[in-house]
Formats: C-alpha cells, structure tokens, sequence
C-alpha cells in the first residue's frame, strides 16, 4: 500500500508496521495496464522512482545494488555462460548487466507486461542502453509457460527478475516452475530467483520455500546472497541461486578481477562476502 500527499510518496508495510518515503517533486507518468498499475516519480534526491501498483520496484539512485547482484554473481559462478533467459526484468537493468559479459550470445527476456518495459525506455533510458543489442530477444507474455515450453538445455543460466509471489508471479516461486527452469538448463546450469528481504517476517519463509522448492525440483545445490537495497523493505535484500550439478561456493574470481566493463557495486569480494551465511540466515534454511 502507498500513499502520496504534495510532497512525499510512502510506501506502507502494514504487515511489519513500517513504511518507507521519498520525497518527490511531481508525478511524471501513470497509466493501468491489463495487469497492474504503473506509476513513475521524480524525487529530490533518488532519481526517478517507478513503483507497480503502490509497491516501489526501483529508483534512479540505488537500482545498480540489486540489478548488478542478480546477474553478475550467477554468471561468475558458471563455467562459461553462453545463453541466459530473464523472467520478468521489465526495466530492463538486468538485461543491460548481463550483456556486460563479452561471450554471451543470445539473451531472452520473458515479460508478462511490455508496457513495463516502454515505460523504462522513456523514463530510466541508462537501464535500457542495451534493448537494441542483437544478442537482446524479447517475450511478451507468461513467462511461466514460455520456460514450459522452453527446448531441454536451451540456457546456461536463468534470472528470475520477479515482483513479490502475489499475483502473475506467485507461480515463479512455485517447485513446477523451477523443474521447468531444470529441464531448461544445459548442464551445469545455474537460476538465481530474487527472495526478498532475510529480516521481514514473511520472507523468512519465502527464502526457506525456495530452497526447499528448488532442491525438491532437482537442483543439487542452493544458496542465497545478501546485498543492500535501500528502497525495498528493512533496506536488505537477497536472491538464491541454485545449480544443476554445479556447485556454488566457487566462482571465476580471476575474470571477475579482470572483467572488461565497469560495475559500481559488484566485485569479487562483495561476491564472496554476499555468500556468507549469517546465522540466523542458517536457522531459516536449514543449514
């Protein structure tokens, strides 16, 4: 739930009691698509702020910490990624993050809603730099049945770009979906889902579901990352990733050292910092 008077826009946490504001300068667009609602912001000192039907889902200043965390880290931890789908992303800044990496060939971006997608290329263009890339393929529409009828082996590593699992995107958190994503791994292959925040009440549980989902889809290894995120909920978030037949606690430390582009948050110790387990983290899943 959110609010907005003439200053400030408030997203509300009524479940935890808690609400987070920015203040803002003026509305800049809003319009209801078949599926939800869209609305953007300009704010004093976060840049342009887009939230979906009252929920902030990111801003101008800050969205580098979770888009460079749900790309770089998986594709570090493969041997060699070739080909990757994102589910959902619909602002495009994984997309423009994983065609960073030099060697990939093909991108496929599955998105239920494209008007997500335009409304980024018109107000946050710097996460939309790369749409146009050749190696860029878009999908507009269920993303969950697109990875059903995905080609066995067809990826190398797959992002789950997801809202919270309400709604359209309940299913992406859901054992089928991540035995679809299985059957569509080449081997070795790794996903990474977004899981919310470690110290809200209710994604407690949703970190340890997915752990639990994906080791009971087939994944052989689990393990979740933990980075800042100011503007979604206690300001700390995570993803999971999971491998098949690839184990995680190692990745390529040297290319990351030496990549080729620029990453603002990201680098090879924030990777091996975020797979710390904390323990109260450990008590969750089960480790």
């Amino acid at each position: 739930m959110s609010t907005l008077d003439d200053k400030w826009f408030t997203e509300i946490y009524a479940e935890e009691s808690t609400a987070f504001s920015l203040k803002v300068t003026r509305k800049l667009h809003e319009e209801k698509t078949p599926y939800q609602t869209i609305s953007v912001y300009e704010t004093e000192t976060f840049g342009n702020l887009m939230a979906i039907d009252g929920c902030v889902m990111l801003s101008g200043r800050d969205n580098f910490l979770y888009h460079e965390m749900m790309s770089h880290p998986a594709l570090f931890t493969h041997k060699k990624p070739r080909r990757v789908a994102i589910v959902g992303g619909g602002d495009c800044g994984t997309l423009r993050e994983v065609l960073k990496h030099p060697d990939i060939e093909e991108v496929w971006q599955a998105e239920i809603d494209e008007r997500v997608v335009r409304v980024s290329e018109m107000y946050f263009p710097e996460l939309c730099e790369s749409n146009a890339d050749p190696r860029a393929n878009f999908f507009f529409g269920d993303g969950i049945q697109w990875m059903r009828d995905a080609d066995p082996g067809s990826f190398d590593v797959i992002i789950i770009d997801s809202t919270d699992p309400v709604g359209p995107a309940e299913g992406l958190f859901k054992r089928d979906f991540y035995r679809d994503c299985l059957m569509a791994l080449a081997e070795h292959g790794i996903i990474v889902q977004q899981t919310e925040s470690p110290l809200m009440n209710r994604p407690k549980s949703i970190i340890a579901d997915a752990h639990n989902e994906m080791e009971k889809a087939g994944f052989d290894h689990t393990r979740t990352l933990l980075f800042p995120q100011p503007v979604y909920p206690t300001g700390w978030w995570s993803c999971t990733m999971a491998g098949k037949g690839m184990p995680l606690a190692y990745f390529r430390e040297a290319d990351v050292d030496e990549r080729p582009f620029y990453t603002r948050y990201y680098n090879s110790a924030i990777h091996q910092g975020a797979m710390a387990t904390p323990g109260f983290l450990e008590e969750i899943i089960g480790d």
